[in-house]
Order: C-alpha cells, then structure tokens, then sequence
C-alpha cells in the first residue's frame, strides 16, 4: 500500500505555536500530523510485520525497530522507510522559533534524528506503569498515536521521594497526532496510561491539551471510549554500535 500525500497537512511555522502551555518545560501538540492515509498505510504496515518482531508481554504487545537496545546501545541500522518516511522528515524540519537560524528539535541530538522506534499497541482496558524512559536516549520524544485517542498522565514525586498517585496532568493525544516532550518533563516527572476501558472527567480544566485538540467537541461530555490505540516512539539512542555493519560486510562475502 502507497504512503499517499499529507495533501490535508499543514504543520505549524514553528513548535513554539504547538506549545502546551499549562506544561512545565517544554512540551507540544501537533493534532494533525499525519494524514488518514498515512495512518492507514502504517498500521498495515505494522499489521504485517514478521511475528518474530512482536514481542508479547502480558496483556499487550510491542515491536522494536530496528532493534532492541543491548546494554543502552544500539545496533547500527536504519530504520525502514515506512516508519522513516513521512514521519523523520517531518520531525527534523520542525524549528522550534520562526527565526531563519532557529535550530530544528533534533538539532541538539548525536545523530540530528531519530534513530530509534519503539511501536506499542494499547487494546482498552491496558495501559502502562508511570515510569521515565530512561538515560539510554537523548531527552526528546516523539510520539505518533494512530488509531485511538487516550490519555497520558504526567506524575511528579513528592517530597520524601514517593510518587505522587494522582496524576499532576493529564494530556488527550488523537489519532494522527503527535506528542513530543523534552526537558525537565522528560527527566523529572514520570508518565503512564491508566489501566481503563474509557478515560473520564474530560474537560478544559483537566486536561492540558484541550484547546489544541483537533475535536474537542467529540469529548464535550467528558469521556472517551478507548479503541485499540498504537503508539510510535522516536528517539535518538545515544550509543551506537557500528557491529551491525560489521556484520552486513562479512554475510556479503
């Protein structure tokens, strides 16, 4: 299946017009950053994935590409164009100011891009721990949700130390859109998905998105029903490792 133009896409002049601004640090929303199209195209993509690239956890299902971290580095190898092409392109021309010298969100980074994608697929009912994701990549993420909209909370600790259970925020993320947090909101604060079939209490006050979203009037009676919903992470693992090529060289001898 074709990857058809984003005809119906137009992406903001700079990230600071995609700022969540009730976030500490800095945090954006792009609503619609992929095209129905697209989104349809990868998932099937996903869909027909070799079952070896799934891996099973207990109540849901993830794959990795274009591998796994082995001791916080990764193998070099590049990602496939599918998940490269639109989503790489369209990440590293974001700038984060409207300034001609402004750098892009990756400008900072060791490789200037993602290298790394990790596909998780959340069935209702599912969700994650809150946790932080870790020292093993640059402090930038880029989340693409397709499908499915649900809700990501943001944690704080408190101060002894223990994490606060009540979620100091809360951000919508629909389908085609994307999520990227960096930052203190990266390293401080932990985030998770609640383990529900429907996210509830939706509204201006409570959730720090809502007067980006693409339709907040879908949500006006404060719920969203969860749907099977995938998420795509990109980020730049810090250390690579040229074994892979090493490798590629030898099998073609």
């Amino acid at each position: 299946m074709e990857i058809e133009p984003a005809s119906n896409i137009s992406l903001p002049a700079a990230l600071e017009d995609a700022r969540i601004t009730a976030l500490p640090s800095a945090a954006y929303y792009i609503p619609d950053f992929i095209s129905e199209g697209e989104e349809q195209a990868i998932l099937q993509k996903i869909a027909s994935a070799p079952k070896p690239k799934w891996k099973q956890l207990t109540h849901r299902r993830l794959q990795t590409w274009p591998s796994d971290l082995v001791n916080n580095k990764l193998i070099d190898a590049p990602l496939p164009d599918w998940l490269q092409e639109p989503i790489v392109s369209q990440l590293t021309s974001l700038c984060l100011s409207q300034d001609s010298n402004s750098p892009g969100i990756f400008s900072n980074s060791p490789h200037k891009r993602p290298n790394h994608v990790l596909i998780n697929e959340y069935p209702p009912g599912i969700g994650i721990m809150p946790h932080k994701d870790g020292s093993a990549y640059h402090p930038i993420v880029c989340t693409v949700s397709l499908g499915a909209s649900l809700c990501l909370d943001i944690y704080k600790s408190k101060e002894d130390g223990a994490l606060d259970p009540a979620p100091a925020w809360r951000i919508l993320q629909e389908p085609r859109s994307l999520l990227i947090t960096t930052d203190d909101l990266y390293t401080e604060y932990l985030h998770g998905i609640a383990d529900s079939i429907e996210d509830t209490n939706l509204s201006e006050s409570t959730v720090a998105n809502w007067n980006m979203l693409r339709s907040s009037h879908t949500f006006t009676e404060g719920r969203n029903v969860r749907s099977t919903r995938t998420s795509l992470t990109y980020r730049d693992v810090l250390k690579v490792s040229k074994l892979g090529n090493k490798l590629g060289m030898f099998q073609k001898k």
